[in-house]
């Protein structure tokens, strides 16, 4: 015969269980931001991207920009900025501020904006998965 014990006993372990893969979840969701930007042609942007963890060690931080999912537009290695792979159009277009690295901002300026600059920005910080997308919207000048 099946102990009331035993179903109230599974019952909470099982909403326990959903509750922790809830919070988990929801602190993920929470960690992606998206933002908007205007920029003009031929002019410049702030692209901001910054940490909420600050305790990370700056050589355990690896930082991915991307426009539209798939050209690299920079990216920070072990705490240091890493051209070698960069997409040709964003070459010497790009601004870092490496001394702003170890309060965890990883913000870029991208100069000399076309209008194929438009869309979305995504920057990633690993390893606390944190990601900002930044959407850019390019106006005649």
């Amino acid at each position: 015969m099946y102990n009331i014990y035993e179903f109230y006993r599974g019952t909470l372990i099982i909403g326990c269980r959903f509750i922790c893969v809830f919070a988990v979840l929801i602190n993920k969701v929470s960690l992606q931001e998206t933002v908007h930007r205007d920029g003009v042609i031929g002019g410049s942007v702030l692209l901001p991207c910054s940490s909420t963890e600050h305790d990370l060690k700056l050589q355990d931080i690896d930082v991915s920009w991307r426009h539209n999912d798939s050209e690299i537009v920079f990216d920070i290695v072990k705490g240091k900025d890493y051209v070698a792979e960069q997409d040709p159009r964003y070459k010497n277009r790009v601004e870092t501020f490496p001394l702003e690295y170890k309060t965890g901002n990883f913000s870029i300026k991208l100069t000399d904006l076309t209008h194929t600059d438009a869309g979305d920005f995504n920057c990633l910080i690993r390893p606390s998965d944190e990601q900002k997308t930044i959407q850019l919207i390019i106006k005649g000048a």
